[in-house]
């Protein structure tokens, strides 16, 4: 199968060059530094043993025009990135494309094929106006959520810190040839891709932890285990989740695991930094809307009250805001000469 992954980052890079080890025909889009680390030495990955994968075996691009037809579109962007792109999807499609958006938090296609009074809605903190549903039929869209911890570490190589799932599934629900060819196609890669019937249960289990995880190591520059073993951050993360679960279950969705396994499974990663925290350390833009807001905006939907989730929003916004509008990186650097 023809894959275009759509950023070369973290989660994109390490899906990409798997895929392509394992005889999948794979073009990233990509641009700058990475774009041409990749054109020179192909796509590293370093493993959890320190061993390497490196896929030459790829074509790299930042030229719509030139990247081609593709039977499978991987969005491995932030969400905040997605609306800047598709303008020009159109270029790599052919009529039977899927898109398999890779977004961490609630995605821009959750209420196509929903039902309800919410069918259809836009999520305004994810997609304002609806212009990412509007230019991605929700017919191509085959769900995913993004399990492993990755990171990119320079142009053109990323770390893999642990996990290795991916669960895809038809918005509808249904077993389709295609989702399967999809999901076969990255077992022989080496992942774990289970086919559900109901992806939305599982973006929810996903975003539980990330919606609080995520923001609290942001302005507390605290791991994923800091987080969990210290009491203040248990007990914030706590009330966040419990927030979310009423919000999701108010639309339907249910939790096979229960909120104490969710947050020891969270703690036993250790002492990862969180892609918020990587993005605040680095000076980038953080993945708030998607992760957080989004929350919000379904508690406001449905009459579901969120303070904590939305408290922790608002401060994350003006850390956002402060990096944003002074260009700087905020990183927690420990001095030998500071007693």
């Amino acid at each position: 199968m023809r894959f275009c992954i759509v950023g070369a980052g973290a989660i994109g890079g390490f899906v990409g060059t798997k895929l392509a080890l394992a005889g999948e025909d794979v073009t990233f889009f990509a641009r700058g530094k990475n774009l041409e680390a990749i054109r020179v030495h192909g796509m590293r990955v370093v493993l959890q043993d320190d061993s390497e994968l490196i896929a030459t075996n790829v074509r790299v691009t930042d030229n719509w025009d030139e990247a081609g037809r593709h039977d499978v579109v991987i969005l491995a962007l932030k969400a905040h990135q997605v609306v800047s792109i598709i303008d020009n999807l159109h270029h790599v499609f052919t009529p039977e494309t899927v898109v398999i958006p890779m977004q961490n938090g609630i995605p821009f296609w959750y209420f196509a094929n929903h039902g309800g009074v919410l069918a259809n809605h836009s999520i305004e903190a994810v997609d304002p106006g609806g212009k990412v549903l509007a230019s991605i039929p929700a017919a191509r869209i085959l769900g995913a959520v993004v399990y492993p911890a990755t990171e990119l570490v320079q142009p053109g190589v990323v770390v893999h810190i642990e996990g290795d799932r991916f669960p895809l599934g038809e918005l509808d629900g249904s077993k389709s040839e295609r989702a399967q060819k999809i999901a076969d196609a990255f077992v022989r890669a080496g992942f774990k891709a289970p086919l559900l019937d109901n992806i939305r249960n599982e973006i929810w289990l996903k975003l539980w932890g990330n919606l609080a995880f995520n923001p609290i190591s942001a302005l507390t520059h605290a791991t994923l285990v800091d987080i969990c073993e210290y009491p203040y951050g248990r007990e914030l993360a706590t009330n966040m989740m419990l927030e979310a679960k009423a919000v999701a279950e108010h639309l339907g969705a249910s939790f096979r695991v229960p909120l104490e396994k969710r947050i020891e499974g969270a703690a036993r990663v250790g002492r990862h930094k969180t892609s918020m925290l990587q993005d605040v350390e680095a000076g980038r833009p953080i993945e708030i809307d998607a992760l957080v807001g989004s929350v919000v905006e379904l508690g406001k939907l449905t009459g579901i009250p969120t303070p904590a989730i939305s408290a922790i929003y608002q401060a994350a916004k003006l850390l956002a805001h402060t990096i944003g509008s002074e260009a700087v990186s905020v990183r927690a650097v420990k001095d030998p000469e500071v007693q």
